[in-house]
C-alpha cells in the first residue's frame, strides 16, 4: 500500500519519501491526496489491463513475479503427487492456450448433462454438488466458528445466488446499473449459445435466470444489514430447519456437501431462505436447470477456451470495473496454483524470499503498536473504567500471526492429472478445498489455522480467535523496510498494525470479547456513546461524491473507516514513542511529521477508472483510496500542525467535527 521508491545504501537509511510523488502544484491544504499522490499519479498512467492500480497493487504485483519465478523454475521431472508437480501440472494447463481452445466446451459436457437429467427431487443434490467449490447457486453455506462459542464450529446458511455479487445491481436504476444489467443478460446467453443453445433458446433461458437472482436480490439484506452480528446470528434445530423451509430436501444437500449428524444451524437471511423455499415449487424443471447450468458455466468460463473466457472478462472486468484488455495469460493461470494450491506455493516463497530477521523486526514493531493502543484506550474520555477494563484484556489477548503458519496444509489428498481437462483439474482443487472446508464441522476450531497464505498482500483481524495476521507478502518494500526512517515505516505498515488491531473495536469487533465469543462486554452507555461516534465518521465518508452524483456509503464501510481511523491514530502515537518521533530532524526538506503523512497518502496512490469506483462502492467494505486518505487524516489535530493547514483551506475541519473514536 505503500511506495518508498528510493533504494538503501550501506549505513545511509533510505529516502523512502519520493518527491517524485507529489505535485507541488497542488496545495497540500488544498487536496493533500493530490499533493502527496499527483505525481505518482503521473507517472503511473492506468495500463489497460487495470481498473485499478496502484502502490498496494505494485507490491501485489512484484509478489506475484517472485511467486512465477518460483513455479516456473520447478522443472519437469517430479514424481506425480509430490507439490512441485501439482502445482507446475496445473500452471502449465493454464498456459496451454492450444489445447484449452482445441477442447472448446468439450469439459463442461457431463456437468451440464448431469444437471439436463435431474428431476424436480434431485435438485438439492445438484445445489449441493456446486457448492462443492464450484459456485453458490440459491444459497450458500459455509463452515465457520459459532459466534458464541468460538472453539466449536457450525454450520452456516447465508444469502447466494446472485452473479453479479450484489443486490443493487439488480434493483437500482441508475444509468450505470442499468447498461450493467444488459450486459450481465447478454453475458448469459452468450454462454448458453456457445454450448448449443440456438438464440431464441438462449435468450429465453438468460430471461429465466436474471429473473430467479432478481427475485432473490429482492429478498436479500442491504450491505448495511448484514454488518449487524444480532441480525445474522439465527441458530435453529435442523428440524425446525426442516420445519420452517419444508420444501427443500437438508438430508439429500446434507449428503451433498458430505455433513454428518447435523444437529443445529445459523440461518444468516431467514427471508432469503423462505424465498428458496418458495422457489422449490413455484419454479419449474426447466427454469431451476438452466439456472444451475448458467452457475456451473459461469464458473467454469475463465478455465476454458477463448470464447468463454473472453465473454466473462467483457461481463465482469470490462463492462463492471472498466477494464479494457485482460491480462497475459500467465497471471492468470498463476493465480490458480496460487491460490487453490496457496499454502503450498507459501511454502516455496518463504524459503525463497522472507528473512529470517523480518519476522522479529515485525513482532518489534507489534508491541509498540500494542502498547500506544493500550494507552489511547487508558485515556478515552468517552469510555467508563469498567468497559477499559474489558477492552485492554482483549487487547492484550491478541494473537499475533507474522510470516507463515507454523504447520503446514497437506495436500497429499489432491490428485492434478495432466491428461485430463485444465477446467476438471480446477474442478478437483475446488472441491478438495470445498471438503476442507466442511470436514471442519466435526471438529473444534483450529486456532493455528491462516486465513491468507503467506504470499498474500494483505493483512487480516479474525475476532472469532481474537487474532491479527501479517502475512509474508506485505513484509516487504516499500511496505516494510527496516532500512527506511520511522516515520516511512510506522506510516506505512505501522497503520496496517493499527488498523488491523483496531477492527478488534469496530463496528462489528467490539462485539466480540477476549476469547472471541461474541458477548457484550460493553455498559449501555459506552455502547451509546460508541454508536454516536462512529455516526459522526461515518457521515463524514458518506458526504462525498464518488462519481457523478453517487455519494460514499459511510455506514457500509464503516468497519474499515474505523480501523484506519485507529491505525493512523495509534501509528502516529507509536511513532512519536521513536527516536525520531521525539525530534524535528529534516529528512530531505520534510520533518519526522510530515513524512509519517505523506507515507502513509502514498500507501492509497492509484489511478482507478469510475466504473471500478462506481462497483467499488457496491461491494467493497473499504472506501476508496482519497477518502482513506483526505477523510480519514482530518481527524487527526497533528496533521493540520505538520502541514500548517488553515480554516480557509479545503482540507480544514472545524476541531469540534473531528472525530476521535479509538
Amino acid at each position: 500500500m505503500a511506495l518508498f521508491a528510493m533504494t538503501a545504501t550501506a549505513g545511509n537509511p533510505i529516502k523512502a519519501v519520493d518527491r517524485g510523488n507529489l505535485d507541488p502544484s497542488t496545495n497540500p491544504g488544498e487536496n493533500f491526496y493530490q499533493y502527496a499522490c499527483g505525481g505518482w499519479k503521473l507517472n503511473n498512467p492506468l495500463d489497460p489491463q487495470y481498473a485499478r492500480f496502484g502502490t498496494f497493487d505494485q507490491l501485489a504485483e512484484n509478489s506475484r513475479n517472485q511467486v512465477k519465478e518460483i513455479i516456473t523454475t520447478l522443472g519437469n521431472n517430479h514424481a506425480h503427487g509430490t507439490i512441485q508437480q501439482k502445482v507446475g501440472d496445473l500452471y502449465a494447463m493454464g498456459m496451454d492456450s492450444v489445447r484449452l481452445n482445441n477442447e472448446g466446451m468439450a469439459p463442461l459436457v457431463s456437468g451440464i448433462e448431469m444437471i439436463k437429467a435431474l428431476t424436480r427431487d434431485q435438485v438439492p443434490g445438484a445445489i449441493a454438488f456446486l457448492h462443492n467449490g464450484i459456485g453458490a447457486p440459491f444459497f450458500n453455506s459455509a463452515v465457520m466458528a459459532d459466534l458464541k462459542d468460538s472453539n466449536s464450529n457450525m454450520l452456516y446458511l447465508m444469502q447466494g445466488g446472485l452473479g453479479m455479487g450484489d443486490r443493487d445491481y439488480y434493483l437500482d436504476k441508475d444509468a450505470n446499473t442499468v447498461n450493467i444489467r444488459r450486459a450481465y443478460i447478454n453475458y448469459i446467453q452468450q454462454l448458453f449459445e456457445l454450448i448449443g443453445y440456438k438464440k431464441g433458446n438462449a435468450k429465453k433461458a438468460a430471461v429465466h435466470v436474471l429473473e430467479i437472482e432478481t427475485a432473490l436480490a429482492r429478498v436479500a439484506m442491504t450491505r448495511e444489514e448484514t454488518r449487524d452480528y444480532s441480525k445474522l446470528y439465527n441458530v435453529i434445530s435442523v428440524a425446525k430447519l426442516k420445519n420452517d423451509y419444508p420444501n427443500f430436501n437438508w438430508e439429500q444437500y446434507f449428503d451433498g456437501i458430505n455433513v454428518k449428524n447435523v444437529d443445529k444451524v445459523c440461518v444468516f437471511q431467514p427471508k432469503s431462505l423462505a424465498a428458496v423455499n418458495g422457489m422449490m415449487v413455484s419454479l419449474n424443471e426447466d427454469e431451476m436447470k438452466e439456472y444451475l447450468i448458467y452457475k456451473y458455466m459461469d464458473a467454469a468460463a475463465p478455465y476454458l477456451s477463448d470464447e468463454f473466457a473472453d465473454a466473462n472478462f467483457d461481463m465482469y472486468s470490462r463492462a463492471m470495473s472498466g477494464k479494457q484488455v485482460k491480462m497475459p495469460r500467465w497471471k492468470h493461470s498463476l493465480e490458480v496454483p496460487n491460490s487453490l494450491l496457496g499454502e503450498a506455493v507459501g511454502q516455496l516463497y518463504v524459503e525463497k524470499y522472507f528473512p529470517a530477521d523480518a519476522k522479529k523486526k515485525m513482532q518489534n514493531l507489534v508491541d509498540n503498536l500494542k502498547k500506544a493502543l493500550g494507552d489511547h484506550i487508558a485515556n478515552l474520555s468517552w469510555m467508563s473504567a469498567k468497559t477499559k477494563v474489558n477492552a485492554l484484556v482483549k487487547l492484550n489477548s491478541f494473537t499475533v500471526k507474522i510470516g507463515y503458519p507454523d504447520k503446514w496444509r497437506d495436500y497429499s489428498g489432491l490428485d492434478i492429472d495432466p491428461s485430463k481437462s485444465y477446467w476438471e483439474n480446477v474442478l478437483a482443487a475446488r472441491r478438495f478445498q470445498a471438503e476442507y472446508e466442511y470436514a471442519q464441522l466435526d471438529k473444534p476450531v483450529d486456532k493455528e489455522r491462516w486465513y491468507m497464505t503467506p504470499q498474500t498482500v494483505n493483512a487480516y483481524y479474525e475476532p472469532s480467535s481474537n487474532e491479527i495476521c501479517f502475512p509474508a507478502g506485505i513484509l516487504q518494500a516499500p511496505y516494510f523496510d527496516p532500512n527506511a526512517d520511522d516515520a516511512c515505516n510506522y506510516g506505512a505498515i505501522g497503520v496496517v498494525i493499527g488498523h488491523e488491531m483496531t477492527h478488534g473495536f469496530d463496528d462489528q469487533g467490539r462485539n466480540f470479547d477476549h476469547n472471541g465469543n461474541m458477548v457484550d462486554w460493553w455498559t449501555p452507555e459506552d455502547a451509546a456513546k460508541f454508536q454516536e461516534l462512529a455516526n459522526k465518521l461515518g457521515e463524514q465518508y458518506s458526504a462525498e461524491i464518488v462519481a457523478d452524483d453517487v455519494h460514499a456509503n459511510g455506514q457500509f464501510t464503516m468497519g474499515e473507516n474505523i480501523a484506519d481511523h485507529g491505525g493512523l491514530r495509534v501509528a502516529y502515537s507509536a511513532f512519536k514513542n521513536t527516536e525520531q518521533g521525539k525530534g524535528e530532524t529534516l529528512i530531505d526538506g520534510f520533518t519526522p511529521d510530515q513524512r509519517f503523512f505523506l507515507s502513509y497518502a502514498n500507501v492509497w496512490a492509484a489511478n482507478i477508472t469510475k466504473e471500478e469506483m462506481l462497483r467499488r462502492t457496491k461491494v467493497d467494505p473499504h472506501s476508496l483510496g482519497v477518502n482513506r486518505v483526505n477523510v480519514a487524516i482530518r481527524n487527526l489535530d497533528e496533521f493540520f500542525k505538520a502541514f500548517n493547514i488553515q480554516p480557509e483551506m479545503q482540507m480544514w475541519r472545524n476541531p469540534a467535527d473531528r472525530v476521535t473514536i479509538w
